[in-house]
């Protein structure tokens, strides 16, 4: 417990006045001598030790909250945005037990064993999303595939080069991005990936443009600047872009097989499609399909 002294208070001041002195002392001091003018330093010194305490708690809190925040939280030091979409987190379906990846070394056939509708990439936040596939159990019909392709002979030779090489399904989503762009994403399955590898190879792409170009655009040029990075290995990827000039629209495509599918991946835009949501959107369904 403090020990307190009553000391007559200072000229001038009310006689019956006491004033509290703290145990803690000047050295040398007792209570009988402490003036009035070294209650006031003592005082002073026990308020500003204090305001002190205060800040450095303040301070630490503050440093504490700083260092766990992200980057982006921090007013003034936000990334800004390279123009990539808001995916959300990438979730494979489960393989039956036993099942290997369709690129795993012991899966010569490079057969898909999970659910190929659950393999196609989702729209990002803020999109659009085009109705589902009217075909049966989420299939996506043929003649819906062949829609997106120039009329005409092309059309019906496309058409039986699928037959020929024992197309089984078709799984498909497309969506419209707030800034206008339109993307289709469709997986063509067949019965092996030797299969899928030739038709894509042989009939459907090459270095130079693809070989069934889709409504509206009819000269591309193979994207030579697409990242490495972005590439996955084992998987064969065609990237092409319209070549200018172009209408009112551009288009960007690309075709890749993975295993026993093949995707075909259409962004259009007016004004011209941005390189970076492209890249992205084909990287992202590669890794989903490999």
């Amino acid at each position: 417990m403090t020990e307190q002294t009553q000391r007559p208070a200072p000229q001038g001041g009310d006689p019956q006045e006491t004033v509290p002195v703290p145990s803690s002392l000047p050295a040398g001091a007792s209570p009988t001598t402490v003036s009035y003018k070294d209650r006031r330093k003592v005082r002073a010194a026990l308020r500003w030790t204090a305001v002190a305490a205060v800040f450095c708690l303040v301070g630490a809190g503050t440093a504490y909250g700083v260092s766990r925040m992200e980057r982006t939280d921090l007013p003034g030091l936000a990334t800004a945005s390279d123009g990539r979409w808001d995916y959300p987190e990438l979730v494979r379906p489960p393989l039956p037990p036993g099942s290997p990846g369709p690129l795993e070394a012991g899966n010569r056939a490079g057969t898909h064993y999970a659910d190929l509708r659950a393999l196609v990439l989702p729209a990002p936040r803020g999109a659009t999303v085009e109705p589902g596939p009217r075909g049966t159990d989420g299939w996506l019909p043929v003649k819906d595939f062949l829609a997106d392709y120039a009329t005409g002979e092309k059309r019906r030779e496309l058409a039986q080069k699928l037959t020929d090489h024992g197309l089984r399904h078709i799984a498909g989503r497309g969506w419209t991005t707030p800034d206008g762009t339109r993307t289709r994403i469709r997986l063509l399955r067949f019965g092996t990936a030797a299969v899928s590898e030739t038709l894509l190879a042989g009939d459907l792409a090459n270095t130079g443009a693809p070989a069934y170009p889709v409504r509206g655009a009819e000269y591309y040029a193979l994207d030579e600047t697409f990242p490495p990075g972005a590439r996955m290995k084992g998987v064969t990827l065609f990237p092409y872009t319209e070549a200018e000039p172009y209408g009112a629209e551009q288009v960007r495509q690309a075709y890749f097989a993975a295993g026993d599918t093949i995707a075909v991946i259409t962004q259009t835009r007016e004004g011209g499609v941005d390189a970076v949501p492209f890249r992205q959107t084909v990287a992202l369904q590669t890794e989903l399909l490999g």
